[in-house]
């Protein structure tokens, strides 16, 4: 068993918020990054595949948000082997694609398997915000 958290990270750090609606026609908030912190680790995933670290130990430092998702019941051993057969299936090394198969929807894919929650909406739905701006 384990707490699941949501790391949100703003990739633009800041600017985004400040500078969207003049460049883009539409305001945001940030561009998101997510990793879940489960079992003490933080996990993600970018173009090398899944990765993990300790919390708050990725180059993108402090979270702007830290989202309590709830407690899994899946067990240690479980989750790794979740990971592993991810690792191996969606979530290949090479295949991180910034619109449609992202951190992001790791983060939702492992919150979905292992509580049954999704992560926010909005944050999931950015690319797409983007790309109808």
């Amino acid at each position: 068993m384990s707490e699941l958290y949501l790391y949100v990270y703003d990739l633009s750090k800041g600017m985004a918020k400040q500078f969207s609606a003049m460049f883009l026609g539409k305001h945001f908030d940030g561009v998101w990054h997510t990793g879940i912190v489960a079992y003490d680790k933080e996990w993600y995933f970018g173009n090398d595949g899944i990765s993990c670290c300790l919390p708050k130990a990725t180059i993108l430092g402090e979270p702007n948000e830290m989202i309590h998702l709830g407690r899994t019941e899946i067990n240690e051993n479980d989750f790794l082997d979740i990971i592993n057969q991810m690792r191996e299936t969606t979530y290949k090394i090479g295949t991180y694609n910034l619109l449609e198969h992202n951190c992001n929807n790791f983060s939702n894919d492992l919150s979905m398997f292992l509580i049954g929650k999704p992560i926010p909406q909005h944050i999931i739905d950015l690319p797409k915000e983007v790309l109808s701006s």
